[in-house]
């Protein structure tokens, strides 16, 4: 009699680690929203344009602790026109820059300690890992939108203050 009861047992505990077994597999519908980024104005910058004493001036976000360097600019969805992020280094060496997490195109203007315009890299492309290199010493990079540094008319060379 024992016999005929273990296969009952075996198959009710068959059938109940399988009921248990679906509901573990249930689909998680939880629902994880990004926070939206938002621009904290930190400080003014102030391009001088030295073929025509022109100047541009725009509210900047600082980004000047490890932290805030990593991440720059990414997981935000949009930037105004006369908005930028300053990033300051603490020492002045090639720079290499790349669009990972970042929504919206740039242009990168990479600066001297002296505060002059080294190299420019326009129209950095979203989500776009590939390297984006100073081409020389900077300290400082600014992120713009893309299309600014033509729509300025900036060069190598020109300056600016914060």
């Amino acid at each position: 009699m024992q016999l005929s009861k273990m296969p009952f047992k075996q198959f009710t505990i068959l059938f109940i680690a399988f009921v248990l077994s679906l509901s573990a597999c249930k689909d998680n519908k939880k629902i994880i929203k990004q926070t939206e980024v938002t621009f904290t104005k930190e400080g003014e910058l102030t391009i001088f344009k030295v073929s025509d004493s022109t100047k541009v001036t725009l509210d900047i976000e600082i980004a000047d602790t490890d932290f805030d360097i990593q991440t720059g600019l990414m997981y935000r969805n949009s930037m105004k026109k006369q908005q930028g992020m300053l990033f300051v280094f603490d020492d002045e060496t090639e720079r290499f820059f790349y669009m990972k997490n970042t929504k919206i195109p740039l242009d990168l203007i990479y600066i001297s300690a002296s505060k002059s315009i080294v190299s420019f890299q326009k129209n950095a492309q979203p989500f776009d890992e590939s390297s984006l290199p100073s081409n020389g010493p900077a300290k400082y990079v600014l992120e713009v939108n893309a299309g600014l540094v033509d729509t300025w008319g900036l060069s190598v060379g020109d300056i600016i203050s914060f």
